[in-house]
């Protein structure tokens, strides 16, 4: 599969500081905010269990999902969940449950594409690892970097 990047170059003023900088935002396509995530959940999803989380599911729609595809593993099985308008919820074992989120197809496209940039430029560039993985899942998850 071609790559394709929309960069983007914005002047952004920090009035803290009265210092213009430059940011650069990557657009991706549906399809790629898609397979990223994919990977990441793939690469992941056992470091995220390590931040005493796990994702859950409803049990029908996951059956449901599996039974539209072929010797799934259960990343492919997320992704048909999502795709076919569920949510993925990422749990918040440990804690009080302030950390519990849920996320959908959408979330999943409009915020990948918001991973800090060198995350982002290694799952492009296919030299991503388990920190990729991390940052894409916290990303989509919470809109943010909170652990690690």
């Amino acid at each position: 599969m071609t790559n394709t990047i929309h960069l983007q170059t914005m002047d952004k003023y920090n009035f803290n500081k009265h210092v213009k900088t430059n940011q650069m935002k990557i657009t991706l396509t549906p399809q790629e905010s898609e397979e990223y995530f994919f990977n990441a959940l793939c690469n992941g999803l056992s470091y995220i269990e390590g931040y005493g989380l796990s994702i859950d599911f409803n049990a029908t729609e996951y059956r449901e999902a599996k039974d539209k595809l072929k010797s799934p593993c259960y990343e492919d099985v997320f992704m048909q969940l999502l795709r076919d308008g569920n949510n993925l919820t990422l749990v918040d074992e440990e804690g009080e449950g302030d950390m519990t989120r849920s996320i959908n197809l959408k979330d999943v496209h409009e915020r990948v594409q918001n991973t800090p940039l060198r995350h982002l430029m290694a799952m492009i560039d296919e030299e991503d690892d388990a920190d990729t993985a991390d940052a894409i899942l916290q990303t989509v998850f919470f809109s943010d970097i909170i652990f690690g």
